[in-house]
């Protein structure tokens, strides 16, 4: 069920007892079954559920973002966040579906005579947000999980693993210089530095008995001898071992790559260094792919001049489809970015070793103080060439729905995978959102603890641009045909994607929270027909809303 937000309860009474609030939000015949109501208790806001009349009492903002989850989706005792589809349950609080890392904090709630109280501690009140309770190390276990990579995946799988009662050792091994981090806003914010952008402090991982060995690149792996090696001449033993290295763009190979202030963004420091760059100066980007649009987008007020070139007639056009992408061009377009689509960069041309002009197929000549490409996707497996471990033509390691690799006791997640996606019909793809990376995470650490658990997850996404965010659930690869509701031209739309009569993915800007609606219906493993994707409107399907 979606919520009603326009409902918005004060406290009546409030008692304090010992830091214990007792306080009076509502009378209970006003509140309908399946509402979600935020009150006040004692000044701080708090999530009222009532779900087959039974009241819950929750934080009121999602951990991730700090969404207000009185605008979610209720779907059973399971409650999607409006952006960007984390699930808590209503009972305990706890997460169920990522990107949020934490859980909710939930509160006491008694009804007496026609009224709703609820009771809080007041430090509770004041957090919105609850870390999970975790095992701590025993160092007289000597089991050892060697989780490589720094990204969500091996966070996530670190954490689960401590969660869940593991009390071996737990290592995680990064190329970077940082302790994991949320990469999706270095092209969203590139004005942030690496530790305003930390997911888990170096402190936080210490205390839970998670060690991070930073600046270490693993080069090769002895899967019989279960040992990695790394650059710097060291290696390690491991008994069970997860592989999640991500991926990396690339420069496309042509003339003058290798000038100077030519770049690729990976790090909070690339970032940064773009941003300095590109201040006041020609900026070329090359790629209209999510990253390269939103550099485009958060740049376009600050560069001198912005020239996106792609060879494709629209943004995002495989992932979105032409419909999208043409609104997100028209928005960067009123901000004065030019788009050269239908084209590729073929030449780059310097002075003094420092870029000066990009050259098109096409043969425009573009002026250009600074190059960054946004194109290309290619996983992070080199090392492993030559072993005995299943990857696909791109590199990408293969799994199963347990993250298991072909090598026993070695797993994989993230964007280093490839795996079986059930909405599209088992068929393998590799999917490079933060959500689904921390999804396999936690799914390798619960299979590596034997708890033969599958991945059961709807993908789920978002780009950000000047201020505004499109949403999107699902997976429409292989789409056919779309189904548009709303108004494109307004920027308030939803977008179906249909493949063999069915709904397999939906984008929207502005008409929250439907997909995340659209999402939880598709994780309950409904189909939605392609009849009944026409009959709703931009912010209303009332069939899903009563499923």
């Amino acid at each position: 069920m979606v919520a009603n937000p326009s409902l918005c309860w004060s406290t009546a009474t409030v008692t304090d007892c010992s830091n214990t609030i007792i306080a009076e939000v509502c009378k209970e015949d006003d509140v309908e079954d399946g509402a979600l109501l935020e009150v006040m208790v004692a000044g701080y806001p708090v999530l009222l559920v009532r779900n087959k009349n039974e009241f819950r009492a929750l934080g009121s903002k999602c951990p991730h973002y700090g969404a207000p989850l009185s605008k979610g989706v209720l779907k059973g005792e399971r409650l999607r966040c409006p952006w960007h589809g984390a699930c808590f349950n209503i009972k305990t609080g706890d997460i169920e579906e990522y990107p949020s890392l934490d859980c909710l904090p939930s509160f006491q709630v008694t009804v007496k005579d026609g009224k709703v109280f609820v009771t809080a501690k007041k430090k509770d009140l004041e957090s919105s947000l609850r870390v999970k309770d975790t095992s701590k190390q025993c160092l007289l276990n000597r089991d050892t999980k060697l989780l490589l990579g720094g990204g969500v995946a091996a966070l996530v799988c670190a954490e689960t693993l401590r969660q869940e009662g593991f009390t071996g050792r737990i290592i995680m091994v990064t190329r970077e210089k940082h302790v994991p981090y949320d990469k999706s806003k270095l092209s969203k914010a590139m004005n942030l530095k690496a530790e305003d952008i930390y997911l888990r402090k170096p402190e936080f991982l210490a205390a839970r008995g998670i060690e991070i060995w930073t600046e270490k690149e693993a080069v090769s792996v002895d899967f019989q001898k279960q040992k990695v090696s790394f650059m710097d001449g060291s290696s390690q033993k491991y008994n069970q071992l997860l592989i999640a290295t991500g991926s990396h763009s690339s420069f496309p190979e042509i003339p003058g790559a290798d000038l100077q202030n030519v770049c690729i963004l990976q790090t909070p420091e690339d970032s940064n260094k773009i941003l300095e760059l590109a201040t006041g100066k020609n900026l070329v980007v090359i790629g209209a792919s999510f990253i390269g649009m939103e550099i485009a987008a958060f740049l376009s007020d600050k560069a001198g001049a912005i020239s996106v070139v792609e060879k494709r007639e629209f943004p995002f056009q495989n992932a979105l489809g032409p419909q999208v992408g043409g609104v997100a061009m028209k928005m960067l377009q009123n901000k004065g970015v030019k788009f050269y689509m239908k084209t590729e960069l073929c030449e780059l041309k310097g002075k003094d070793g420092k870029v000066t002009e990009a050259v098109l197929t096409s043969g425009e000549k573009l002026p250009a103080d600074v190059v960054v490409a946004g194109v290309g996707v290619i996983p992070n497996s080199a090392f492993l060439k030559g072993t005995a471990i299943t990857r696909d033509d791109s590199g990408a390691i293969l799994v199963d729905l347990h993250m298991q690799t072909n090598i026993p006791n070695v797993f994989a997640a993230g964007d280093v995978v490839s795996f079986p996606v059930a909405l599209l019909n088992g068929d393998r793809s590799s999917i490079h959102h933060q959500q689904v990376a921390e999804a396999h995470g936690h799914i390798a650490a619960l299979n590596m603890l034997k708890k033969e658990k599958k991945l059961h997850t709807v993908p789920f996404f978002w780009t950000t641009m000047l201020g505004k965010s499109i949403r999107y659930a699902g997976c429409g690869k292989g789409y056919t045909d779309t189904i548009v509701k709303g108004n494109l031209e307004q920027q308030k739309f939803l977008i179906f994607y249909i493949r063999d009569g069915f709904v397999t993915a939906a984008a929207s800007l502005n008409c929250d929270p439907m997909v995340s609606l659209i999402a939880e219906v598709l994780y309950s493993g409904r189909q939605i027909s392609k009849e009944e994707a026409e009959a709703c409107d931009a912010c209303n399907v009332p069939s899903l809303a009563k499923t």
